[in-house]
């Protein structure tokens, strides 16, 4: 507990070096099913966008895996909201990929011909629950694969349990932080925008804002603006029918509501981040433009997005919504600290690979508390809100001992996290103080 009132390192944590990821195949792993003697073809219908596609994706192996089916390489979303024509192989290192996983799971790229020639019937198609055990696919999907041997599966994200034993979690880690890979030319940008802010500064933010339109208005929270936010944000609202309604003010006392880009600054500047940091701000369109983003900028005025620090390297990108996701996803994960503004798809992801490599430091706001400082701020001292803000914020550093192996989304929180061996006093005495609290695989 006396750990508990050190002050904190807002760079990295001092935990970080203790944990690493571990994801190797167990000895009594048996090798994958080879095409021929599988139990079929698994076609796989990924939705929404980057992020929520790469949970499918990840899925879509493990249940391969389970089936011992042959995974034809899964199609990505067109339709959704984000609208992006790309297919895996304009994302994703397809060869890759392929080969990364032959010893798991045997990956082609489309239904042979002759298959698809001897089916008397179009391939099967069924949506399966959301959180669906092993058992599920067992009893439900493998007979009508055995049945029909093509078996597609629609609108796949999270239809996997987040609960598996140990060898399929540790598959879920080699698809997600091994197997897929982008594509040459986004490695590329990406790695060029990390040197870029690496040459400016021996440190950097990457802030995930997640202050665009569709989810403010999918929020239910209000944010200052007015009769034209409520009415704007309202329509937009509408493409979701069955969204209850929501009081604003309760959503944001119970944490629920983004921070508005002031409030985020103003986070980062109580946790202690000086005035010259630098920051780079990967989002879509926010919400209000730059008189929404000016009180961040004032802030932190070394303020960047892929946008200022590549704009003839970007064109190529710009029509697709996911591949410039791709870009952020690169440099947000190559930042000394990743902060993010909402659980959704990109920081739980993010949050997760984070974990794996280490614990790098990543920020999530305590919104719920966080709420009442902000709107008290006027009646305290910078001091005292800074010591508030801090106090706010422990358990949501991206420490190793926030949540314990086993609980939350799997995502988020991988379980395939070793302990490293120790070999000087200092670190006997770090692993003496946590593994008091923390059991670990």
């Amino acid at each position: 507990e006396g750990r508990r009132r050190e002050g904190i390192d807002i760079w990295k944590s001092k935990y970080s070096n203790l944990f690493y990821g571990c994801s190797e195949r167990g000895r009594n792993f048996p090798s994958a099913i080879r095409e021929r003697a599988s139990n079929g073809y698994l076609l796989i219908a990924a939705s929404g966008g980057l992020n929520q596609q790469r949970t499918g994706i990840t899925d879509a192996v493990v249940v391969a895996r389970i089936l011992n089916a042959t995974l034809v390489v899964p199609e990505l979303d067109h339709r959704s909201y984000w609208k992006d024509d790309s297919d895996f192989v304009n994302i994703f290192d397809i060869d890759w990929f392929i080969s990364y996983l032959a010893n798991d799971v045997t990956i082609v790229k489309r239904v042979p011909d002759k298959v698809m020639r001897s089916m008397e019937k179009p391939p099967y198609t069924m949506r399966v629950p959301r959180k669906s055990p092993p058992e599920y696919y067992l009893d439900q999907v493998l007979p009508i694969l055995l049945r029909r041997r093509v078996v597609q599966l629609t609108k796949f994200d999270y239809r996997l349990a987040s609960n598996l034993d140990e060898e399929l979690q540790k598959l879920r880690c080699r698809v997600n932080y091994h197997g897929l890979r982008f594509t040459k030319p986004i490695q590329e940008i990406g790695e060029r925008l990390v040197t870029k802010m690496r040459k400016m500064a021996k440190h950097y933010i990457a802030v995930h804002l997640r202050f665009e339109p569709d989810m403010l208005a999918f929020s239910g929270c209000y944010f200052g603006g007015g009769e034209k936010e409520r009415f704007e944000l309202g329509e937009i609202r509408k493409r979701w029918a069955t969204l209850p309604d929501l009081s604003p003010d309760g959503e944001r006392e119970r944490g629920k509501c983004p921070l508005t880009p002031h409030e985020v600054g103003l986070m980062l500047r109580a946790l202690g981040f000086a005035n010259n940091t630098y920051l780079y701000v990967a989002s879509g369109e926010i919400y209000g433009g730059e008189e929404t983003l000016r009180p961040l900028r004032e802030l932190f005025p070394n303020f960047y997005t892929k946008e200022m620090l590549a704009v003839e390297d970007l064109k190529p990108f710009l029509p697709f919504s996911s591949r410039l996701a791709a870009i952020d996803y690169i440099v947000c994960d190559e930042s000394d600290v990743f902060v993010t503004n909402n659980n959704g798809n990109m920081a739980k992801i993010l949050a997760g690979r984070r974990r794996y490599a280490g614990h790098k430091r990543t920020i999530r706001p305590n919104a719920k508390k966080l709420s009442a400082l902000f709107m008290a701020r006027d009646q305290m001292d910078w001091d005292t809100f800074s010591k508030k803000v801090k106090a706010s914020q422990r358990g949501f550093m991206g420490e190793p001992d926030e949540v314990r192996p086993g609980r939350g989304d799997f995502h988020e929180y991988p379980s395939c996290i070793c302990e490293r061996p120790f070999t000087d006093d200092e670190n006997s005495k770090g692993e003496d103080q946590l593994s008091a609290r923390i059991p670990v695989n």
